[in-house]
């Protein structure tokens, strides 16, 4: 074989080219997958969120409901309610009251152990969910 011949011999080059398309192949399948398993991260934290709210939410101030001037919870009551089902379900996050009573906020944070990232060096991605929950009473329509 000449030298001119083996200047152009090809061999070897779909090895190159079905190696470089597996790769990125990989990582397609890795952004897929891992994109999706965040979205349900974010999806759990949303809900975890809520139900902290709803948690806290059940902390009414009995004498003021008692006597009927209004349905609020007691502040610090809501908070450790809120908090303590953050505990149970292994979540953590931030638990505030509006200043009538009537709101309290949730915000949980977490983070999402990649499945496929680590190869590029993406071990964990941040997650936060938001959570609220509003009192309203009445018999035939929330007042």
């Amino acid at each position: 074989m000449s030298a001119r011949a083996h200047r152009w011999d090809d061999r070897g080059g779909v090895t190159v080219f079905v190696a470089v398309c597996v790769v990125v192949l990989i990582g397609i399948i890795g952004v897929a997958v891992d994109g999706g398993g965040k979205m349900r991260a974010t999806e759990r934290a949303d809900h975890v969120a809520g139900e902290a709210a709803r948690a806290g939410g059940q902390a009414i101030d009995p004498t003021a409901a008692i006597s009927g001037e209004s349905i609020v919870v007691k502040p610090q009551d809501a908070v450790v309610a809120a908090q303590a089902y953050l505990h149970s379900v292994g979540a953590t996050g931030t638990v505030s009251v509006s200043a009538d009573g009537k709101t309290l906020t949730v915000h949980t944070t977490a983070a999402y152990a990649t499945k496929f990232l680590p190869v590029v060096g993406i071990g964990s991605m941040p997650v936060t969910g938001h959570g609220s929950a509003t009192l309203l009473h009445g018999v035939t329509a929330p007042e």
